[in-house]
């Protein structure tokens, strides 16, 4: 690893270790980013500088901005989600140019950050799935529980598509996933 990326990793961990809400007696924000470097090693171990970092930010400081100051309904989840994507972009661009990349670095991370490319972006689409595994792997069994079953099978539905072939296929092959939502990667 390069200075400027353990610099960079560095400040968004800090950044990341001020999130009020514990989990596992962790910062939940720096443990959800070092869940996501965990999976991103595991899923593309020679993923580019830029790739760690936007995994390593994909929620810096997501408690600044809690969802409940937003609409409800998914129209206000839509627009708290987009906000959220332009504020974490807008920080871990601030800590890369403070750690020495280069404008055209720092502006392929933000576009990552806001998933702008999904499905035509290689690396946009590499973080997308990394973000599928860390939610399935993670956070899914907990938070099953508090939908109804179709909305669940919805929201299965709905990461499963936004996952590249090959992420689903692998997802298939590493979740015992039950039918329906096996269903839903092999779609």
């Amino acid at each position: 690893m390069t200075d400027r990326v353990v610099k960079a990793l560095a400040a968004i961990d800090a950044a990341n270790g001020l999130d009020p809400t514990l989990e596992e007696g962790v910062p939940a924000a720096r443990l959800y980013g070092e869940r996501m470097t965990a999976e991103l090693e595991r899923l593309f171990p020679e993923a580019s500088e830029g790739l760690q970092i936007a995994a390593r930010g994909q929620h810096i400081e997501r408690w600044l901005l809690p969802r409940k100051d937003f609409p409800e309904g998914r129209q206000g989840y839509l627009e708290w989600r987009r906000e959220q994507g332009r504020r974490h972009a807008a920080r871990v661009g601030a800590i890369m140019a403070e750690a020495g990349y280069s404008e055209e670095e720092v502006a392929q991370v933000e576009k990552m950050l806001r998933k702008e490319g999904i499905k035509r972006d290689a690396e946009v689409q590499a973080l997308e799935d990394v973000i599928c595994f860390t939610f399935l792997r993670h956070y899914f069994a907990p938070f099953a529980p508090s939908q109804e079953p179709e909305a669940l099978l919805k929201i299965v539905e709905k990461t499963a598509r936004k996952m590249s072939a090959e992420g689903r296929a692998r997802a298939l092959s590493e979740f015992d996933l039950p039918e329906p939502f096996a269903a839903a990667f092999r779609a």
